[in-house]
């Protein structure tokens, strides 16, 4: 069975795959910390599922916006016109909770909160938490990742 765990101590992805191997990535969770609550700019803890996955055949460095592509390319100068843009970038895998009151239905809903394993500029540090809530990752690690698992994968997200 495919599981992403995610260790929001040591800003760490591990992907088990289904023979028993893991493949891990360094990642950016919430400059906030962790927690559920919307509006809160926190990465939600707890146990979810792939709910949908976004931007499959898109090149790497797109740009999503509403869980669109805008059919333009992450650059430094697009960067430079949009200074406080959180970048959404090459694939999303859009998370959901599963555990209703913790992390799923009212105001701790972590799908109506649009978190998401996503991609984000390779300018962006990895390993230091620094994102809006969401899981960033490099271009090429969520490229990677999205290839490796189906809708319904489970998603553990832990404090270590």
């Amino acid at each position: 069975m495919v599981e992403i765990r995610i260790n929001l101590a040591l800003q760490r992805l591990i992907l088990r795959t289904g023979d028993d191997r893991q493949i891990q990535w360094s990642v950016s969770t919430s400059r906030y910390g962790p927690g559920e609550k919307s509006g809160s700019g926190c990465t939600p803890r707890g146990c979810h599922v792939v709910r949908a996955m976004i931007g499959h055949g898109l090149p790497s460095g797109a740009v999503l916006r509403g869980r669109r592509p805008t059919g333009e390319i992450w650059t430094p100068a697009l960067a430079v016109l949009h200074p406080d843009q959180d970048w959404i970038l090459t694939r999303i895998l859009w998370l959901s909770g599963s555990e209703p009151g913790r992390n799923r239905l009212g105001d701790v809903d972590t799908m109506r909160r649009y978190i998401y394993i996503h991609g984000t500029p390779d300018t962006e540090p990895m390993g230091v938490p620094m994102s809006h809530g969401c899981v960033r990752m490099r271009n090429a690690d969520v490229l990677d990742l999205f290839d490796k698992v189906p809708v319904g994968t489970p998603v553990r997200i832990d404090p270590s």
